[in-house]
């Protein structure tokens, strides 16, 4: 009979490890279709007979869908999280599929509002069932072992799609990227069943109203909110002028481009291979400020490095390496500032980081424009600078 408990275990542990690694692969599709439509966005424009400022109007809704999604971080807390999920994958197919079958430029465009919905229902969904169900001195390895499919939409989800788009046009993507989005709901309604722990039991008991009010009188998650704020704006509003600064300074070609943001993607999965092998051993708190330091130092070394292409890509390759260790720590340590109301927590994280990357990106160009390399290196340094004293403000007393 002693032997039956540690088979039970093993079972249990088996169980989520193919919960965690089916939800990594839906992440994949979800993050492909979120970012797909900016190396694409010429071929949408000629696919739709539409301009291209008009396809540029279909991401900026993207991005915008991570505000509608602290809506439903509430829900999940209420509802269960397995609801979200399924319900997250559920918008990704049918955004897709439509998008594919009814080749129009408003089709397309509340397909993709729909697949960048379903992303900003299902993230928040994933990452506090994971948590609900990991200690906090682990938080780091599961939730940067999710993060692998944010760097693995750029290493591989949107190299296949740029297959499919060559093999069979670029109608191709929405099919696989929809049918793919109805498989993950199947396997992950029979890999989590219903009456498994999908919510917190206090958590589950909030309403919109007062899961809100929680959060906006916690000084920790409005410390870790306007951090991530910051942190997004500053990064976006370099994000959005790399291509033209490499450009402008080595007279760079549209392929030699396309290996820079390829070299992006790597540095991305550096960074969260980082979060999973060091975040929890020196603690998520210390790991966080370290990388969000490293990260403002690093912008601050841009106008220095500028001279050198080798040294230039070193540069950029260790700053968004930086960049992706601080995000996903901060992800890790978030999880646990409302354990009753993770997902709230979650949703508005990812709506304060979104919002900072449409302010990055409105004002990163006119930065650029008034005052080339160091005028953008300073914004991105202060906007840092005011990350870091948020979450220094916001941390200050915190415990777990």
């Amino acid at each position: 009979m002693d032997h039956m408990p540690n088979q039970k275990d093993h079972k249990r542990t088996n169980g989520f490890a193919w919960q965690v690694v089916t939800a990594i692969l839906c992440r994949l599709v979800l993050n492909t279709a979120r970012r797909f439509a900016y190396p694409f966005a010429p071929v949408l424009s000629r696919g739709l007979g539409v301009s291209l400022s008009a396809v540029t109007m279909i991401i900026a809704a993207n991005q915008s869908s991570a505000l509608v999604g602290m809506v439903f971080g509430p829900l999940a807390d209420r509802l269960g999280y397995r609801l979200m999920m399924l319900a997250g994958l559920g918008m990704l197919a049918v955004g897709l599929l439509a998008g594919g079958l009814l080749p129009y430029y408003s089709v397309v465009f509340i397909a993709l509002l729909l697949a960048g919905l379903g992303k900003s229902i299902f993230d928040p969904a994933l990452q506090a069932y994971v948590s609900a169900r990991v200690s906090y001195k682990r938080r780091g390895l599961y939730i940067g072992l999710l993060e692998f499919s944010w760097a693995g939409s750029t290493l591989i989800g949107i190299p296949a799609a740029a297959l499919l788009i060559d093999w069979l046009g670029w109608r191709a993507p929405f099919f696989v990227g929809g049918g793919l989005g109805l498989i993950g709901m199947v396997a992950l309604s029979r890999l989590i069943s219903r009456d498994e722990l999908s919510g917190d039991r206090t958590g589950s008991q909030f309403s919109l109203k007062s899961a809100w009010h929680l959060l906006v009188h916690t000084r920790p998650a409005l410390g870790v909110l306007a951090y991530a704020f910051w942190v997004s704006a500053a990064n976006d509003n370099l994000f959005v002028i790399y291509g033209a600064w490499l450009e402008d300074s080595f007279n760079l070609s549209i392929v030699a481009l396309g290996l820079g943001t390829g070299l992006i993607g790597v540095a991305e999965l550096s960074g969260e291979s980082l979060t999973v092998l060091w975040s929890d051993r020196i603690g998520l708190r210390r790991a966080l400020l370290l990388g969000l330091f490293a990260t403002l130092l690093s912008y601050g070394l841009l106008p220095f490095i500028g001279r050198n292409l080798v040294v230039t890509m070193i540069g950029l390759f260790f700053l968004f390496l930086c960049f992706e260790f601080t995000l996903v720590t901060s992800l890790s340590l978030s999880t646990e500032i409302l354990p009753a109301a993770r997902a709230t927590m979650m949703s508005s994280f990812f709506a304060a980081a979104g919002l900072g990357r449409v302010v990055g990106a409105l004002i990163g160009g006119q930065v650029w424009l008034k005052g080339g390399i160091l005028a953008t290196s300073l914004v991105s340094m202060g906007m840092s600078g005011l990350a870091l004293a948020s979450l220094i403000w916001g941390l200050w007393e915190w415990k777990k």
